[in-house]
């Protein structure tokens, strides 16, 4: 039997006393519970009473109506920008152009309003031709013309603080809606309260029997009676006052090509500054000689001459009335002095 290797007791109890300590608490899990910090029970008004919900949408596209990632509500949308930014449009019926056509139309159409447009080409830059749906249009044009959100709003939009218990998000002074289309304090032009305001104007502009067919819209950024001359020239020529360009001035006017594309429009009407005019209203606006200055010109002078002649109107009664009492005081100057002639007279004999 082989001798045992001779162990100090002193390193054997140090051994025992580490491998109990490195246990202890696997052993004894309750002691190391109790060593856990203490947390406080939360108040009972958070326990009883819900968070709100947090409005979970961009701040650039609230809930609306209809999908706003469709195509047709995007229409919409930018039907209502177009309507609300352009003063003057003309509407045109277009029958089946070509591609080529309307390049050829668009070109023609720059050309002449660049050449109107020398000194400042930031018209001539924002004048454009475009194509439109005409249903969504219509749509677009009864939100613009009959939904006002100051005066159908049913109540105004509520803004809380962040310490507000029923304020949504951390963020102050946000509007406190809920993240839903039929909430009244959304008032955008797609909206559910714009759709039902407006739903029962149906046929009611006068714009919207021109809207029929394929329509095509040339928007103006300004009124401007020299630009609409030109344009009306190009797109619907009529002598003398909107001749179209010579062969010898433009030949490019005269290619087959844009002479077929222009043949296929047809002028419908305008819509000038909210006003829906024929094609006789927007050529007599086309037709002011010297353009919007030449007009505030005349309202002016308008003004001027009826002002003299109120002013005139009124010094005349004046001065007739004046003339009446110096006539009469005179007149009765003379009887006080031809009476005291006579008594001298009389005396004197």
């Amino acid at each position: 039997m082989p001798n045992r290797l001779p162990i100090c007791t002193r390193c054997l109890r140090r051994l025992v006393k580490e491998s109990r300590s490195q246990w202890r608490p696997l052993l004894h899990p309750r002691y190391a519970s109790t060593a856990a910090a203490i947390t406080p029970a939360p108040p009972i008004d958070q326990t009883i009473i819900s968070a709100p919900p947090i409005t979970r949408y961009p701040p650039t596209q609230p809930p609306s109506h209809r999908r706003p990632e469709f195509r047709k509500s995007q229409l919409h949308r930018q039907y209502t920008s177009l309507l609300r930014s352009t003063p003057l449009m003309l509407v045109f019926q277009h029958n089946n152009l070509k591609a080529t056509e309307w390049m050829a139309v668009r070109r023609e159409l720059a050309a002449a309003l660049q050449k109107v447009d020398e000194n400042d080409p930031s018209i001539a830059e924002g004048i454009k031709l475009r194509i439109i749906q005409t249903s969504i249009f219509s749509a677009a044009l009864r939100v613009v013309a009959y939904w006002n959100p100051i005066q159908n709003q049913d109540r105004p939009p509520e803004t809380s603080e962040a310490s507000d218990p029923a304020t949504q998000s951390s963020v102050a002074g946000i509007e406190n809606t809920t993240p839903s289309p039929s909430d009244p304090g959304f008032t955008h032009s797609l909206s559910r309260a714009a759709y039902k305001a407006v739903a029962s104007k149906r046929n009611f502009h006068p714009l919207t029997p021109l809207l029929a067919g394929p329509v095509a819209l040339l928007t103006f950024p300004t009124v401007s009676p020299l630009h609409l001359k030109t344009a009306l020239s190009i797109l619907s020529p009529r002598a003398p006052q909107f001749s179209a360009p010579t062969r010898r001035a433009n030949p490019g006017y005269h290619d087959p090509t844009t002479q077929a594309g222009l043949q296929k429009l047809l002028l419908l009407g305008a819509r000038v500054e909210g006003k829906v005019f024929d094609m006789e209203g927007a050529r007599w606006v086309g037709g002011i000689d010297g353009g919007m200055e030449a007009l505030r010109g005349q309202l002016v002078g308008m003004l001027q001459g009826f002002g003299a002649g109120l002013t005139g109107a009124l010094e005349g009664a004046s001065k007739s009335l004046y003339f009446t009492v110096e006539g009469r005081r005179m007149m009765l100057e003379e009887e006080e002095n031809g009476g005291r002639g006579t008594g001298e007279e009389a005396n004197s004999s």
